[in-house]
């Protein structure tokens, strides 16, 4: 899958291929330590998103700080950053997000800052959101909500 394209000794070859990146990178750090930090900060590669393939089922709960693709069964809550719900997955649970997209089916309540359901989509249960986009052809039962910040669950006192 590699190959090499210096035909020298394994260990001159090593050696001098590591010299040249750490005295290349050295002087570049001077120059200006805290926009380098900063840049270095936002050239992080964003990860992933973490999926769940169409013949996995999963009971139980779901958190993450990142996103997450459901193409499988969750029977249990959800918490992501992005939460897609593929055209053949089914949730069963409550599902929290920033921002949640549904092109399957979600039994339970849809709690995000940006909810859009797809056409494919079908959910049974309410919807709590700042912002929501319903595509023609969705199927929804339930009541819709709007709140400045859906993702806290507010609970009613006694």
């Amino acid at each position: 899958m590699f190959t090499k394209k210096n035909e020298t000794s394994d260990t001159s070859a090593a050696t001098s291929a590591a010299k040249p990146s750490s005295s290349t990178s050295t002087p570049a750090k001077p120059s200006g330590s805290a926009s380098s930090t900063s840049a270095a900060t936002a050239s992080k590669p964003k990860p992933a998103p973490s999926t769940l393939s169409s013949d996995l089922t999963v009971t139980g709960n779901l958190v993450t700080s990142g996103d997450i693709q459901i193409e499988g069964t969750v029977e249990g809550d959800i918490r992501a950053h992005l939460l897609t719900v593929g055209e053949g997955a089914t949730v069963k649970g409550e599902c929290v997000a920033d921002d949640v997209v549904v092109n399957g089916r979600v039994v339970g309540c849809v709690r995000g800052l940006k909810v859009r359901l797809t056409a494919s989509a079908r959910v049974e249960g309410d919807i709590i959101h700042k912002t929501i986009a319903i595509e023609s052809g969705a199927h929804f039962e339930g009541s819709v909500k709007r709140e400045d910040d859906p993702l806290v669950n507010k609970k009613k006192s006694s």
